[in-house]
Parts: C-alpha cells; sequence; structure tokens
C-alpha cells in the first residue's frame, strides 16, 4: 500500500512539474511573440528617426546603428531649421515648416471638433427617436452614413475642384476644415451612436421627470456619460485628418498647405532629400504618439462601446 502511495504522489509530482514547463513554455512563446510584434511596429519610427540623422551616404549604405554603423548629423533636422546650432537664428525653412506645422493643427483640430459636435447631435437621434425619410428608417439613415466610407475620395475631387474653385475656397484653410469635416462625420456618427445605445433610456426619462427638455437632458445627463466615446471620436478624427494627403494636396498652393504635402514635396534635383523627409515626418509622428499614449483609455473605452451588451 505504501509503494502504490509513493508512486501515484511520484506520478502527480512530474504530471505536475509537466504542466509548470508548459505554462513556463507558453508564457515564453507569448512574451516572444510581442516582443518581435513590438519590434517590427517600432521599426519604422526608430528607421525614420535614424535617417534624419544621417548622410547621403549612410542612407544609400542602409546603415542602421549610430555612433556604431555611421555618426549622427543634425543634417535632416538642419534642413528645417530645427536644429541645435541653427534653433536660435533666422530660418526660412523653419518659418515654413512652422507655417505648414501650424495649418495641420488648425484643420485637423478645427474638423475634428465639428464633426464631433455635429456627429454627437446626429448620432443621439438615431439612439433616442424615430425617423422616416421616404423608405429609410434609422437603421438604413445610419447605414447610409456609413456607406460615404467606401466611395473612394477620386471620384469626389473634380466636384469639390470645380465647387471650391467658384466659393473661393481654394488654398483656404476653412476649405480643409469643412471638407475634412465632411469626411470624417461618418465614423463620428458611427461610434457615437453605439456609445448613445449603451445608455439607458430611463436617464432621460429620469431627466424629464425632473424639469430637464430634450435638450437639458442632453447637455447634463446623457453628455457627460459618453465623454468617453466622444473623446475617442475626437481622437480618431484627429488621426485621419492630420495624415490627409490627398485632398490636402489638390485643394492648396501654398497658404493652407499641411504637413503632409510637405513631407511629399521633399525632392529636388537630385532626387529625394531623405533627411529632410524623414525629419519632417518625425515631428508628424510625434503629436499622435502623445495623443495615444496619455489618452489610451478613452481610445479603448470609445471604440468597445456598445461591443458587450
Amino acid at each position: 500500500m505504501a509503494i502504490t502511495t509513493a508512486t501515484l504522489d511520484h506520478t502527480a509530482l512530474r504530471r505536475t512539474s509537466r504542466l509548470h514547463l508548459a505554462t513556463i513554455a507558453s508564457r515564453i512563446a507569448i512574451y516572444g511573440a510581442l516582443i518581435l510584434w513590438a519590434i517590427v511596429c517600432l521599426f519604422p519610427i526608430y528607421w525614420t528617426l535614424t535617417t534624419s540623422a544621417k548622410s547621403a551616404v549612410d542612407i544609400t549604405q542602409a546603415h542602421l546603428i549610430p555612433w556604431v554603423n555611421f555618426q549622427p548629423d543634425w543634417k535632416g533636422w538642419r534642413s528645417i531649421g530645427l536644429s541645435p546650432d541653427t534653433i536660435g537664428t533666422i530660418s526660412t525653412a523653419r518659418d515654413e515648416f512652422l507655417a505648414r506645422f501650424t495649418n495641420s493643427v488648425v484643420t485637423s483640430i478645427g474638423a475634428s471638433a465639428l464633426a464631433v459636435v455635429l456627429g454627437s447631435l446626429a448620432a443621439f437621434g438615431l439612439s433616442r427617436f424615430e425617423y422616416k425619410f421616404l423608405w429609410m428608417r434609422n437603421k438604413d439613415i445610419s447605414f447610409f452614413f456609413l456607406s460615404q466610407l467606401i466611395l473612394p475620395p477620386v471620384v469626389l475631387a473634380l466636384p469639390f475642384l470645380v465647387l471650391y474653385r467658384e466659393l473661393a475656397l481654394l488654398d483656404t484653410t476653412v476649405g480643409l476644415i469643412a471638407l475634412y469635416t465632411l469626411t470624417v462625420l461618418p465614423i463620428v456618427i458611427w461610434i457615437m451612436r453605439d456609445q448613445f445605445n449603451t445608455i439607458p433610456r430611463e436617464l432621460d426619462e429620469a431627466a424629464l421627470v425632473d424639469g430637464l427638455g430634450s435638450w437639458g437632458a442632453f447637455w447634463r445627463v446623457i453628455l457627460p456619460i459618453a465623454l468617453p466615446g466622444m473623446v475617442a471620436a475626437f481622437i480618431l478624427s484627429e488621426v485621419l485628418t492630420w495624415n490627409e494627403y490627398f485632398f490636402a494636396a489638390l485643394l492648396t498652393s501654398s497658404d493652407a498647405k499641411t504637413l503632409p504635402v510637405m513631407v511629399a514635396s521633399q525632392t529636388g534635383s537630385q532626387g529625394i532629400n531623405w533627411w529632410s523627409m524623414a525629419a519632417l515626418s518625425t515631428t508628424a509622428i510625434a503629436p499622435l504618439a502623445l495623443i495615444g499614449i496619455f489618452l489610451e483609455r478613452y481610445i479603448v473605452k470609445g471604440l468597445t462601446a456598445g461591443s458587450v451588451k
């Protein structure tokens, strides 16, 4: 009997040991895959940052590691007037960069804020009221808004070019804000409608019983609860409008030109100025990276709203 008990204990110990080793192996595999994926995702940023500090020879020879394969220089940052040795001097290149950067900030923030305001109102109406327009009901109207994302931007190029020429909106920040608002509005409506659907209608009814009207219930009760979704919609709109290139290149020439257009224009008689393009790309990536880091929880909350009923 003692031998049998010892044998069972030994078998159980070996089984526990195998399970422990399997758990360790699975964790190693998971963390290894995550580390590999992080390297794949972060490598383009590393490449861009190091390219801004390379010379033409180092770029063509694909040198990767600074102070090992090549000696870093401020060539890319000097070309836009942001290197340590030129930051305190008068620079035409820096003035142009700041103008394009300001245009990108104004157009992206303005269009995102306007889209969130209009989209939140439209989404609240689709969530709380029943509409009928011809054969369309709420679901059809919501699908109509979302279907606008399927339309290729190149289809709208000529109509907007003619329209903006007639309205004197070519090469204006106002024109870009209006157009960008239209492009991101379907996404905002989609996100905010799901956000409002997760808020019980009983809160609206309670607010009405307490003497608030429809607008009062929306502004004082519903809107604070839906704030994470609004922040997520604003951030997503900000990313899309900040990176937009097609319409910015088509409808602007000098005054309202944005940063993506400036990045794409870094070509000269000798070819592409990769160091300048890398420095400009780094300055374009940095604001979005900071937004993603500090507002990550709002993005997750907003985009997962309505996923669990």
